[in-house]
């Protein structure tokens, strides 16, 4: 089992300091896309344990929030040309 919670890299990317270029440029690793794909599929076959959820859910979060953050992000660049 990894230590590593698919999330840590984008909170880590968060927490460098950003720019909206950098911001809207980000893409998660093969390995922690990896992660939550294998996460979803045993959601779907019940085979998910709790924290395995929990870690779930935090990205799912964390992805959202990633989400609206790029937005706001396009539009300062646009403000910005």
């Amino acid at each position: 089992m990894s230590t590593t919670k698919s999330y840590d890299e984008i909170v880590d990317f968060l927490a460098a300091g950003i720019t909206p270029d950098a911001l809207v440029a980000f893409r998660p690793s093969d390995e922690a896309t990896r992660r939550v794909e294998d996460l979803v599929a045993k959601s779907k076959d019940g085979t998910i344990s709790t924290e395995e959820q929990s870690e779930l859910d935090d990205y799912l979060q964390l992805e959202h929030i990633l989400i609206l953050a790029k937005a706001r992000a396009r539009q300062h660049i646009r403000l910005e040309q």
